[in-house]
């Protein structure tokens, strides 16, 4: 007899995220339902306003990717009045795009997906010199693994679990079949989560250099950007290499070697490695500039894991379905907007009531989605027709096919030392790996932006481009581009000197969208098909599928109601309250 699971919220991601499946007698899910609990408005903000307030607005979709949208906001803008920055503003956005990707991936595998891979509590079992031992064999200078560092990890840590305070160790499903780490490899890890602490203020301190602060930089402007004397500024540059340097050592010397001893560990765990990724279709954008015409990551499509045949973008066949969506299209009878015609009108359905499995594994009274009808605040973007994966491993995909000269290394590195096959990457390991992948790519190339800076500023000075808006014209345009959870675009039209449509297609909008008129499912929910949950009480396999996309809620449902209201309060009780 089948049965309802209801993960909600999903935790350790940004937003609010509910997952429903149907499991059979043997706890295989067979259908999955991927729901947003929270309606998007944001765009209906930037309407009306000057289009130069865009990118500062946009920004506010969410708390970790503002930069993401306030350049792509820009950078809209830019396109529809036909601006080109000077190559100094450019370059300069790609520096600070790469401190927020060094940032992200680093702290999205250890706060907020490692704890799918690691036992916390079997790293206090661990003996540290073995331990440390078992650090070199993946990297020649492992980072924050030495014997006596890991004692003082165990230590640190044993103190807070006898005060029974775990903090955000607290609750996790400690012991689950599916962990494959032993106590050392597991203490290593602990180390590196703890030492991810230090660096990623670091990170984050690399985009207030030009940035001005973070989160929220407002550096940069249509037409260029505004932090002219940091860029003169020798002392500022040398200070922007010298975060680079310390990020980029923990990525060699933790991240990645972290990674291949996971990809070693788990190669055999099939919750990770032989489900996880049933939409094969990738779409990806070019991304970090290093140069006047030259990026790190590749624009393509790959159809149905087809590596061989790299397929052109065409802009004109993105659309967004509302099908099952909490939202309705008016004065139209498509099916699918194209994102420069889209609307963003809500038509909420509601849950129903029905039955699900309770935290005892007994079935307890419950609101359900209506698996029937509409069940999600996100719509659903779709490619020709088709669902398409977007993030970190639509990049290595993608940049795989198009023989991309800094993605291919690295990604064959990756399959090297794991001993991995190249199917491998299509799975939750492998979405993982791609994470790291991308940092790699970025810590190994990325000062390429940096001396092409340098260079350019000894015989140009310009940051910023003039323009001007002609208040008779009619404009649009887009940014279409790569953020570190997957391809991202912003669409506008301006007339009249105003705003008068936006619409932003985020990456957790394709990943996490519900099924389209055809019944067709997105990343998300095809990603928990298949899967075998050892314990329906603990599903940890569901999370960690859902987490391995990185999802960003607040970037596909933006969080107010229709009049601005106050949606609800929660009151939490931290767990070091009792210290």
């Amino acid at each position: 007899m089948s049965k309802r699971v209801i993960v909600d919220p999903i935790t350790r991601i940004e937003g609010h995220l509910r997952i429903e499946v149907i499991v059979d007698d043997n706890n295989v899910i067979q259908d999955a339902f991927s729901s947003s609990t929270l309606w998007r408005g944001l765009e209906k903000i930037i309407v009306g306003r000057d289009p130069r307030d865009a990118g500062f607005i946009a920004q506010r979709i969410c708390g970790v990717c503002t930069y993401s949208h306030y350049k792509a906001g820009i950078m809209a803008v830019e396109n529809a009045l036909g601006i080109q920055p000077p190559l100094n503003a450019t370059l300069t956005r790609s520096l600070m795009n790469m401190a927020l990707f060094l940032h992200d991936h680093a702290v999205h595998f250890y706060t907020l997906h490692g704890l799918d891979w690691c036992d916390i509590t079997s790293a206090l079992n661990a003996d540290p010199a073995k331990a440390a031992k078992e650090a070199y064999l993946y990297t020649d200078y492992p980072l924050a693994a030495g014997e006596s560092e890991l004692k003082a990890v165990q230590k640190r840590v044993g103190d807070f679990v006898k005060q029974g305070a775990l903090g955000p160790f607290q609750n996790a499903y400690w012991g689950h079949k599916t962990y494959r780490f032993s106590p050392e490899q597991n203490l290593i890890v602990l180390s590196h989560y703890l030492k991810l602490l230090e660096v990623q203020r670091e990170a984050a301190k690399m985009m207030a250099v030009f940035g001005g602060k973070q989160p929220h930089p407002q550096s940069l402007t249509v037409g260029g950007v505004t932090s002219v004397m940091d860029i003169l500024d020798p002392s500022r540059l040398g200070e922007w290499k010298g975060k680079f340097d310390a990020v980029a050592d923990f990525v060699n010397r933790a991240y990645w070697p972290d990674l291949v001893m996971a990809g070693k560990v788990y190669a055999n765990e099939p919750s990770v490695t032989q489900v996880g990724c049933g939409v094969k279709n990738f779409l990806s954008f070019q991304e970090i500039q290093v140069g006047a015409d030259e990026y790190l990551y590749s624009t393509g499509i790959v159809k149905n894991g087809d590596l061989s045949t790299l397929h052109q973008v065409d802009e004109s066949l993105i659309a967004e379905e509302v099908t099952n969506s909490w939202y309705k299209y008016e004065n139209t009878d498509k099916v699918a907007l194209h994102p420069y015609d889209g609307q963003t009108t809500p038509n909420y359905t509601g849950f129903v009531d029905g039955t699900s499995i309770g935290a005892d594994g007994k079935e307890i009274k419950s609101k359900n989605l209506k698996l029937d009808g509409k069940y999600s605040w996100i719509k659903s973007p779709r490619y020709d027709g088709e669902p398409m994966e977007v993030g970190p491993l639509a990049t290595v995909v993608v940049g795989l096919a198009a023989k991309n000269p800094y993605i291919t290394p690295v990604a064959q590195k990756f399959l090297a030392q794991t001993g991995l096959p190249v199917e491998a990457l299509f799975s939750t390991l492998g979405r993982t790996a791609a994470r790291c992948i991308e940092a790699k790519v970025i810590v190994d190339n990325g000062l390429k932006a940096f001396n092409a800076l340098v260079e350019n500023l000894k015989v140009d000075t310009r940051t910023c481009a003039t323009y001007s808006i002609d208040e008779k014209k009619e404009y649009k345009g887009r940014f279409i581009g790569n953020v570190p959870r997957g391809m991202l675009s912003h669409w506008v039209r301006i007339k009249d000197g105003k705003v008068q449509n936006y619409q932003a297609i985020v990456p957790s909008t394709w990943n996490g969208g519900p099924r389209d008129s055809k019944g067709k499912k997105g990343p998300y929910e095809m990603s928990l098909i298949g899967t075998k949950v050892a314990n329906i009480t603990q599903p940890l396999e569901i999370i960690r599928h859902i987490h391995s996309f990185d999802p960003c809620i607040a970037c596909a449902v933006h969080l107010m109601d229709t009049k601005g209201n106050e949606i609800a309060q929660y009151k939490v009780e931290p767990a070091f309250a009792r210290i």
